[in-house]
């Protein structure tokens, strides 16, 4: 098996080298990822410049792009070989609920599903991870379980992890999405020249995340896993929006 690894927090970051690590012990491995930081570009992609991808000293392939960038080019021409499956993360920090809207780890993984292959987004649940091996550990189970028991083709996952040792682990729990309240104001200041400036505030806090949601999961120590679809129609709303539109030809 060939499996893409990306991220969002650059091809340096810990959780990616963790997760690369896990999942080389069980099959092949090739790592595209971002050249920098790029945590919620969400599903962004460059059109209007190059992108430049080399291969770095820790051997990892790094892209002067967005994670969307990254697993776009991987799949559609940069690689030799076009892998099976697509794993995103190890993200430090959750994707919950709303998250998952902004999230470049999450992106990654749905441009993976986009062109077809099975994807997996892995995220630890803290500001400042620690418990890296915890989430690498529930990545290879997922992995041995898609394996041995394949999800459809179609299968999008979105899983966080609870930044605890692996014995402390509750178990796994599959969820849908909470939601979050609407998010904090934003920040003012001012730069050094005297001229406003405005810093995106943090995410809201939890609002639906009763039994069931992937807040309450991993709140409780269980690994949250959440099927995530790429079709948005509300399809119980396209009757509702027929009677609605006007009648009239303009």
């Amino acid at each position: 098996m060939h499996i893409l690894l990306s991220n969002d927090d650059g091809y340096l970051a810990e959780g990616l080298c963790a997760l690369a690590k896990a999942l080389g012990q069980y099959a092949d491995i090739s790592v595209v990822a971002p050249d920098k930081n790029r945590s919620a570009a969400s599903n962004s992609l460059t059109l209007e410049m190059p992108l430049r991808a080399h291969v770095a000293d820790n051997g990892f392939i790094k892209v002067d792009g967005t994670p969307t960038d990254c697993v776009h080019l991987a799949i559609t021409g940069l690689l030799e070989q076009e892998p099976d499956m697509v794993f995103a993360g190890i993200n430090h920090g959750s994707n919950l609920g709303d998250d998952v809207l902004y999230s470049g780890t999450v992106a990654a993984a749905t441009e993976g599903r986009f062109l077809g292959l099975p994807a997996v987004a892995i995220s630890l649940v803290t500001s400042n991870p620690k418990h890296f091996t915890t989430a690498a550990h529930v990545a290879v189970t997922l992995l041995h379980q898609l394996v041995k028991n394949p999800l459809p083709k179609d299968t999008l996952l979105n899983v966080n992890v609870p930044d605890v040792a692996i014995a402390d682990l509750k178990g796994y729990q599959a969820t849908r999405l909470g939601q979050r309240h609407k998010a904090e104001s934003v920040i003012k200041s001012k730069d050094p020249r005297g001229n406003r400036i405005y810093w995106v505030g943090p995410p809201g806090a939890e609002q639906d995340a009763g039994p069931g949601t992937d807040f309450y999961a991993v709140n409780a120590g269980f690994v949250s896993v959440t099927p995530l679809q790429l079709d948005l129609t509300w399809y119980e709303r396209i009757n509702v929006l027929e009677a609605w539109l006007p009648k009239e030809s303009l």
